[in-house]
């Protein structure tokens, strides 16, 4: 599994790119999206997905 940013709730911050120990995260047409072949929830590196706990949005960064 993997997830995804919901483009509508993204506010193009950019601390998820950084926190992402996949490198999963890229921007694309000013928009950040998730590579879900590279992502791994960052299972086995952190309790939770990082993105998702650095996200000031909430319900921005979820599963797929």
């Amino acid at each position: 599994m993997a997830y995804k940013i919901v483009a509508s709730q993204c506010s193009v911050c950019g601390a998820c790119e950084f926190e992402c120990p996949n490198a999963a995260i890229t921007l694309k047409r000013d928009m950040y999206v998730i590579e879900a072949a590279k992502c791994t929830e960052c299972e086995g590196q952190f309790e939770k997905p990082q993105c998702a706990s650095v996200c000031p949005v909430e319900n921005t960064c979820v599963p797929v």
